[in-house]
């Protein structure tokens, strides 16, 4: 399969608060094409928030919500039950908030990548799905929704009318059915920076998530995920640009 003329990179940022630093986002939003900005539920705090969306805005780096589970404790890793409505309003205030940050540093947010386990659960369940894709359609039908490739809440988006960005994982290993393996089992992180490129080189030559047991599942790849809190991300985003680079892949945002 031939290889896309360009592809979004991405990482999730703005997830320091407080006196508690996360990541090094100067150096990542010097090398991707949007940032995932942390709307204070699970990290971030209004101050990070404005900080990193004037940052972004000076790079050049598209601007994304990143809203998650009210988790802070737990950095909105831990399953939570919520109702539908008030999962709904809660993913509206998170992403409102950015906006509006955004609206005062002159620009707008473009697109909405849940957090976490609210992103893991909405992946395997379409119920949740459908309710975090009504959440940004309510709110603004034209946010791109930035959903894992093959999952449910990719296909929830569809069915909502939204553009839906089809997004891989650099730096994480996938099961045969497409859902990432748990971070608590064995060989669930890719790491390494040269591994990191090989891993998202692969998928992208075969158009398609390639899981551990070597299984291939087609998809559309828009953008390419490094994690902004591991210790390998920035030396892992140079080697993905470089891999992309030599083969001729331009870096540019969906």
């Amino acid at each position: 399969m031939s290889l896309p003329a360009s592809v979004d990179l991405n990482a999730d940022l703005g997830e320091s608060f407080g006196a508690w630093t996360m990541g090094d986002d100067d150096a990542m939003l010097a090398r991707v094409s949007s940032a995932n900005i942390a709307c204070g539920f699970h990290a971030g705090d209004p101050l990070v928030m404005r900080r990193t969306v004037r940052r972004a805005l000076a790079g050049g780096v598209a601007l994304g919500a990143h809203p998650s589970f009210p988790d802070l404790q737990g950095f909105g890793r831990r399953r939570m039950d919520l109702a539908p409505d008030e999962l709904e309003a809660m993913l509206i205030y998170q992403i409102g908030a950015l906006q509006a940050l955004a609206a005062a540093e002159g620009g707008r947010v473009r697109h909405v990548k849940p957090h976490g386990a609210l992103s893991n659960l909405a992946c395997a369940d379409e119920a949740l799905a459908d309710t975090v894709a009504r959440a940004v359609r309510a709110l603004d039908r034209e946010l791109v929704l930035l959903a894992p490739a093959c999952s449910a809440l990719a296909r929830a988006g569809e069915r909502a009318g939204l553009a839906v960005a089809h997004e891989i994982f650099a730096d994480r290993a996938y099961r045969p059915d497409g859902q990432l393996v748990p971070r608590r089992q064995p060989g669930a992180m890719i790491h390494g920076a040269e591994a990191c490129r090989a891993h998202v080189m692969a998928m992208l030559e075969a158009g398609a998530l390639i899981a551990i047991d070597g299984q291939r599942l087609p998809t559309p790849i828009d953008s390419i995920c490094v994690h902004g809190d591991g210790p390998d991300a920035v030396a892992a985003a140079d080697a993905i640009r470089a891999g992309l680079a030599a083969a001729g892949v331009a870096v540019r945002a969906f």
